[in-house]
């Protein structure tokens, strides 16, 4: 197995520090990989991930959303700062400092994420339609817009019609605009125009997002005239972060699609 380079790495976005951890083979030309972690979560929940791919003969990248760490969060931004939509930009910056480096090749981008970083991803997608070849969706959030306009995100509970300055979620404090950008979101609206091939990796026993959100998103895929390849998967009896057992099932399924 060749070895894989292991190296931290920063950009900016809006004035702000944004950090991360490259994964890479030796080599030039790679093709990028971009793993975005879940809500609350940190790049560590995902730099598996991130290895598997640098195994694969990508650069892999994973990175702290800014503001979107409840704990161990190593890039700046305040949570009452952070949104869905402030995450796009964050992805956005890493994208352009990816591209940037002398042994990776622009012209092959893979975006993949987990949950909230999942829906992230596929937002990013649609916005650079041609520019991202592949796009690997686990457990995706596409519940977060509905969750918003129902007033009940996650721990978070208020009234839609009225959103509040800040909210407790937990460990985590969030702002009005975690809320208010979203809660008009089509996001199967949104995801549409993209034109790469789709993995969708869903466990049927997601308590946290349902599995028709996942279903409704590869059907929004395959609906669109455009010669793209869309494969969903479903995990049996796996839930919301997938365990070590079901992770290895993803893994392959993920090994698959690339092959």
């Amino acid at each position: 197995m060749q070895n894989i380079i292991k190296t931290k790495f920063s950009c900016q976005r809006n004035g702000l520090i944004i950090q991360g951890t490259e994964y890479r083979p030796k080599g030039s030309g790679l093709p990028i990989a971009i793993v975005s972690h879940g809500f609350m979560a940190n790049q560590a929940t995902v730099k598996h991930y991130a290895q598997f791919l640098a195994k694969m003969g990508y650069a892999a990248f994973c990175f702290d959303f800014c503001g979107g760490c409840a704990v161990l969060g190593k890039s700046q931004g305040k949570t009452t700062k952070m949104s869905v939509q402030t995450e796009v930009c964050d992805l956005l910056a890493v994208i352009e400092y990816t591209r940037t480096a002398s042994y990776t090749g622009a012209a092959r981008v893979l975006l993949m994420g987990c949950s909230q970083g999942g829906l992230v991803s596929a937002l990013t997608a649609a916005k650079l339609k041609k520019q991202v070849e592949s796009l690997v969706l686990f457990y995706p959030a596409f519940c977060i817009p509905d969750d918003a306009r129902k007033g009940k995100m996650m721990w978070a509970r208020f009234d839609p019609k009225n959103i509040p300055d800040t909210l407790r979620c937990g460990p985590m404090k969030l702002g009005r605009c975690y809320v208010a950008d979203v809660i008009q979101m089509d996001p199967f609206a949104e995801i549409k125009g993209y034109e790469g091939d789709v993995l969708i990796v869903h466990g049927s026993s997601d308590k946290i997002v349902n599995i028709r959100y996942a279903q409704q998103a590869a059907q929004a895929y395959k609906a669109e005239p455009i010669n793209r390849k869309t494969v969903f998967h479903v995990i049996e009896g796996a839930g919301h972060g997938f365990s070590k057992r079901h992770d290895r099932a993803a893994m392959e399924y993920l090994s698959g699609f690339l092959s």
